[in-house]
């Protein structure tokens, strides 16, 4: 099973193909956001939007079934 790692100090996402500390197969920085949704985890990013404004679009989807989620703060 796979290890969703979300650091909300540092907004950063670590995906770990087990446990943290095992091979890493994603990372993502500038997430303010991991939404739980019915069968996914969504990595959202922040980016800016042609007016400047600050949006939050999702980068990547994981499923729970085959994830577990750390939240570090």
């Amino acid at each position: 099973m796979q290890t969703l790692v979300f650091n909300t100090k540092t907004k950063n996402v670590t995906l770990y193909s087990e446990k943290p500390g095992s091979t890493i197969l994603a990372n993502f920085s500038d997430v303010p956001t991991v939404k739980v949704m019915e069968s996914y985890y969504e990595v959202m990013r922040k980016q800016l939007d042609e007016d400047g404004n600050d949006v939050r679009v999702p980068v990547a989807r994981f499923p729970i079934a085959n994830t577990n989620m750390l939240i570090q703060n």
